[in-house]
Formats: C-alpha cells, structure tokens, sequence
C-alpha cells in the first residue's frame, strides 16, 4: 500500500512538472545592468540582459542587435512596466543570421551571454557607451496578444425579471 501511495506522489509530480514551462533563458544569474557595464570593470562576466530591441544588424558571420534595456521578470521576460526605467542601452551580437522581419523594432528579446566591453555609438549628436554583449542564447518573446475589453451592457428587464421570467 506505501508503495502505491509512493509511486502516485511520483506519478503526480511528474504530471505537473511536465505542465511547467522553461525558457532558455531561466536561471540565476548576477545582478549586473547593463548601465553598470558601461565603465567596462565586467568585462568577461556571464549577464542575462533583455529589453525592447531598437535595431537588428545582420552582419557576414553574426547578427547585432542594439537593445533599449529593462528590468527582467524571474523568467527572463522584460517587464514593460518599467518601460521609463534608467537601465541603458546595450548591443549584443550572436553568431548567425537573425532576420530582421522577423527581430523586429519593438520585440521583447532577452540575451545570455558574456560582456564583451563597450562600443562608442552616436545617438543623435551624443556618443554613447555601449556595452558590448557575446550573446550564447538569443530569446525572442512571443507576441502576448491581447484580449480587447468588451462593451457588452446587460440591463435587467425590471419588475417582471425580464425574458427570463419572474
């Protein structure tokens, strides 16, 4: 009887573990942002960074993508909540080709890899310090759609409890 009461906890667990999602991107990993990196001190370190992609670059061996940076969920995802926050900018570049339609301006990516030093860009007239990301995984969320709010009414009939009855 134990045995059976032990191999149905086991059973059970393994059901609900199957029903758990992981991204590539799930882990622990050191707390270091990307305006952080900007002084080039963690240069070498393993980082997982994601934000708001600005701009994909397919180059002749790899794809760069520059990436307005944000806070991340436990899973990885970047949290749009904070879409003001002051984490920076970064370029992350991985082996391959990455098609822009698809690493689209405005799609949620999060990166693991390592900091790989700080690239000077010009923003408008302004340089600014990239740091430069070697990117092992690249994760593109998907597209959370959106269910649009209903504007259904639904008025009692009154006295005679409408076509329902009384």
């Amino acid at each position: 009887m134990n045995t059976l009461k032990a191999l149905t906890g086991v059973i059970a667990v393994m059901v609900l573990g199957g029903c758990a999602t992981v991204t590539p991107v799930s882990g622990q990993f050191p707390p270091i942002t990307p305006r952080q990196a900007q002084t080039g001190a963690e240069n070498g370190k393993l980082v997982r960074w994601g934000g708001i992609l600005i701009q994909a670059q397919p180059k002749a061996q790899e794809t760069c993508f520059t990436v307005m940076a944000l806070p991340l969920h436990q899973d990885g995802r970047p949290y749009l909540g904070r879409k003001k926050s002051d984490e920076g900018r970064f370029i992350a570049c991985a082996p391959g080709f990455y098609d822009p339609a698809l690493y689209a301006a405005g799609r949620e990516l999060t990166f693991v890899g390592t900091v790989a030093g700080v690239q000077m860009e010009k923003i408008g007239g302004y340089e600014y310090p990239y740091p430069r990301l070697r990117a092992g995984t690249v994760y593109l969320w998907p597209l959370e759609v959106r269910e649009p709010a209903t504007s259904t009414v639904f008025i009692n009939g009154g006295w005679g409890g409408g076509p329902w009855g009384p």
